[in-house]
């Protein structure tokens, strides 16, 4: 079966420090050794106290890391998803 999606807007963010679009962090050694994703380009935050983290949002799958240059999707009822640079604008057009 092929289906299209159901158009509704979104709000759509390039991510950024400091702008509240994470749901949380995550210490880089957990997600190196604990996840079964590619690490590669994942946005890395050093703190304070040397350790380094990376941001996450949360959904009903669990959690997705935020890769350099991606953007996220806020809907009107709050559920975030993150999308790539590569595809955003294949997805989204934007509202004028």
């Amino acid at each position: 079966m092929r289906c299209s999606r159901t158009e509704l807007e979104a709000d759509v963010q390039k991510y950024e420090l400091n702008k509240n679009l994470e749901d949380g962090f995550e210490r880089w050694s957990d997600v190196v050794t604990k996840g079964w994703i590619v690490t590669d380009f994942l946005v890395k935050v050093k703190r304070q106290d040397g350790s380094i983290v990376c941001p996450y949002i949360k959904h009903r799958r669990g959690r997705t890391f935020i890769a350099e240059g991606d953007y996220i999707i806020i809907e009107d009822d709050g559920t975030k998803h993150v999308c790539g640079a590569d595809k955003i604008f294949q997805r989204y057009k934007r509202c004028e």
